[in-house]
């Protein structure tokens, strides 16, 4: 079960105006699931992506680059979960750029104004002739109100769809933000193992949504580690329609500018942690806040040395505080000058590290305390300056290793 994380509620997930969103069952690996999704956009949307860093790029992710590249607008986004469509080779770019060529022909645009998407199994050749075969039903159920049926399509071992909406005034106008994502394992930046999709109805050029995308990228999907793996498909789109019929936003001076790209963060970072509570076994959802800094680079290398130790995660499951763990991680992150006399360390509330050693206040049954508890936060004090970031990962357990040793079960 997730760490306090309920399913969203229909009701909840707001329309965008001017995004159409349909699912079908098309089989592309099990029977009797959503695993096809069309995300349809009104004429004049702006479209922007970040993509994962693995060489082993996707197809789907190559052909994404590519088309945005001509800079041609996007009419259609296509997401197919259950096979990756990774370390297929020509093969498998050619089986991506008939979908997005039967899906163009289908509404009428060119194949270049098509993104395609998957996740799932690797090394699998993509079964196009499935999706191509669906494509009409998933078009049929097109609508503005079906982001639920679209967060659950895109699951993969997720154990509840993720999506949130956020309202906000521009210009005296009512706008819409709403977003989904599906990750649960294979998660570490660049960027985690993940897809995700936001959109609003503002109207926002390239240049200023992609401004907006890179914040929240660096600030959700960027800060997030269940497995220290880093997936070949991860993609994160951010969409705007202009349909609310506001000033359009071309740079970070417009008035609005802060308001839209505070709310856009917002459900990103919503929708990041929600992989994390949502991480495959987990039952601990841990922050892990690093201050005190030279900058904000070594906070970071400090954050994810905490958050990825196997021996820290498994210690988290256990509920043991067996802290010198935490320690360990701190002094192998990669800071050559760092004075482990000026370290500080707290668990929740209570302070374990004092000037770099054992806390002559702390008791054992205190970090027990914190150690039991579903969510729990480190905070480490270097010491070096004002820099500082947050990083949220989850602890380690058995089912982790079934889950993943069953995966193409």
């Amino acid at each position: 079960m997730p760490v306090s994380l309920a399913p969203p509620k229909p009701e909840d997930l707001l329309p965008v105006k001017g995004v159409m969103l349909g699912v079908a069952e098309a089989g592309v690996r099990k029977e009797n699931r959503k695993d096809l999704l069309v995300m349809r956009l009104a004429e004049g949307a702006s479209v922007v992506g970040v993509f994962t860093q693995n060489r082993f790029c996707a197809a789907p992710v190559i052909l994404c680059r590519e088309h945005l590249a001509l800079e041609r607008p996007v009419r259609a986004l296509l997401v197919n979960t259950g096979n990756a469509n990774a370390g297929t080779g020509e093969d498998g770019l050619a089986r991506a750029r008939r979908t997005c060529a039967e899906l163009a022909a289908a509404i009428g645009c060119d194949r270049s104004q098509v993104l395609p998407f998957s996740t799932g199994v690797i090394m699998e050749p993509l079964p196009a002739e499935r999706i191509v075969a669906a494509l009409p039903r998933a078009l049929a159920a097109c609508r503005e109100d079906n982001w639920l049926g679209a967060a659950e399509a895109i699951m993969t071992t997720d154990t509840v769809p993720k999506a949130c909406s956020r309202r906000l005034n521009l210009g005296g106008k009512p706008v819409t933000v709403t977003g989904i994502a599906k990750g649960a394992g294979m998660i570490h930046p660049d960027m985690a193992t993940m897809l995700a999709y936001v959109a609003t109805d503002a109207a926002v050029s390239q240049a200023a949504l992609q401004q907006m995308l890179t914040r929240a990228a660096a600030r959700s999907f960027n800060r997030i580690t269940v497995d220290g793996d880093t997936s070949t498909n991860d993609s994160f789109m951010l969409i705007a329609t202009g349909a609310a019929g506001t000033n359009t936003i071309t740079e970070e001076r417009h008035p609005d500018y802060a308001a839209l790209a505070g709310a856009v963060t917002e459900v990103a970072v919503w929708l990041a942690q929600a992989i994390i509570r949502d991480g495959e076994g987990a039952t601990k959802f841990i922050t892990v806040q690093v201050e005190g800094g030279k900058n904000e680079e070594e906070c970071g290398k400090v954050a994810f040395a905490v958050a990825h130790s196997p021996l820290v995660k498994t210690a988290f499951f256990a509920s043991d505080p067996n802290l010198g763990r935490l320690l360990c991680a701190i002094g192998y992150a990669g800071i050559p000058d760092l004075d482990a006399g000026r370290v500080q360390l707290h668990l929740g509330d209570v302070h374990v590290v004092k000037d770099g050693g054992r806390n002559p206040a702390y008791r054992e049954e205190d970090g027990q305390r914190v150690m039991k508890q579903s969510e729990i936060t480190v905070r480490v004090e270097l010491g070096r300056g004002s820099a500082q970031t947050t990083v949220w990962t989850c602890d380690l357990s058995h089912d982790y290793v079934s889950i993943n040793a069953d995966y193409r079960s």
